[in-house]
């Protein structure tokens, strides 16, 4: 349990909420529902185990946080997580009640084993152990398959490995939601170019085969998409964009769209992601974009981000 005040607000609850849920109780001391509520919170917080952690803004002397979260009855609870409000209640609630309550919005066991998997995951991947990453994730996904997250980090992985088909087992039941989402349209059509370069006997020819090809008749989309596709298996992103591009620009509806919807791919696939703790990124030295503010990576990623853009653009202007 955590006393609140104007000084320690940012970093206790903002900061913090990143990683672990806070709840916020404002009380007086002379509420007598305030009593009542309080060593009920106190006691499921040692329940829940770290789950979440309780902190206590006595709105008496911290008028300004009061008024900020426009506090006009106490006790007033409100559930901080990712630096947001999220949900709240009002009056002296029973403890079913509030075990209710956090339960909607807390992270199961299952959830927190999955999460500590994939943490160890990074860990591994980092430090250039792949097997001990895909290991991790592995038992982070079957902890809790229905966490978009590490099912996708865990399906990227198992792609990025070569283990295709138990890329395709993982990522098949996202494939059949309407609409698929786009991180995982993504990987299906990265899948989807491994495939080709690994069973389709034309993936074989050097890329000057293509090149003659496409010299001879430049509308010989056959013939560019399959270039793209081993250039995508080769990871010469640019290349495959601009190869895909030159389709789009000659016809965007061709073969339902496949050189559009693998552009779109590609580019999703090359964008950052988000980082998932800024208190985290601002002790790393990380800006917003996740992108780190000294040495060798940063240069990778800037370099990376830009070209993302770059491409964006490009493509806006041809389908329109």
């Amino acid at each position: 349990m955590l006393d609140i005040t104007a000084d320690n607000f940012e970093t206790e609850v903002i900061l913090a909420s990143q990683t672990t849920p806070v709840l916020l109780d404002f009380w007086a001391p002379w509420c007598g529902p305030c009593k009542s509520l309080s060593p009920i919170l106190e006691k499921l917080e040692v329940a829940y185990g770290g789950r979440f952690t309780l902190a206590k803004v006595n709105s008496d002397e911290q008028q300004e946080l009061a008024g900020a979260f426009g506090i006009r009855s106490i006790p007033t609870c409100i559930l901080m997580i990712g630096g947001r409000p999220v949900d709240g209640f009002m009056g002296a609630l029973p403890e079913g009640k509030l075990r209710e309550f956090l339960d909607k919005h807390l992270p199961g066991d299952n959830e927190l084993a999955a999460q500590a998997e994939a943490e160890e995951a990074q860990e591994a991947l980092e430090a250039g152990d792949i097997d001990g990453a895909l290991a991790r994730l592995g038992e982070a996904f079957q902890a809790d398959p229905g966490n978009d997250t590490v099912r996708y980090d865990y399906a990227k992985l198992l792609i990025s490995a070569g283990e295709l088909e138990q890329a395709g087992a993982v990522l098949a039941p996202t494939l059949t939601r309407i609409p698929v989402p786009l991180q995982f349209e993504a990987l299906r059509q990265w899948l989807n170019a491994l495939e080709f370069v690994t069973g389709d006997p034309q993936a074989q020819q050097p890329l000057e085969t293509f090149d003659a090809r496409i010299a001879a008749n430049k509308r010989d989309f056959d013939a560019r998409f399959a270039k793209a596709r081993v250039l995508i298996a080769m990871q010469e992103w640019a290349d495959a964009l601009d190869e895909l591009l030159e389709i789009i620009l000659r016809d965007k509806k061709w073969a339902d769209e496949a050189p559009r919807k693998t552009y779109i791919a590609i580019l999703e696939l090359l964008t950052p992601a988000a980082p998932k703790d800024k208190g985290a990124e601002a002790a790393s030295g990380k800006s917003a974009g996740g992108i780190e503010l000294a040495g060798h990576t940063t240069v990778q990623q800037d370099e990376q981000a830009a070209m993302v853009s770059s491409y964006r653009r490009k493509l806006s202007m041809a389908l329109n």
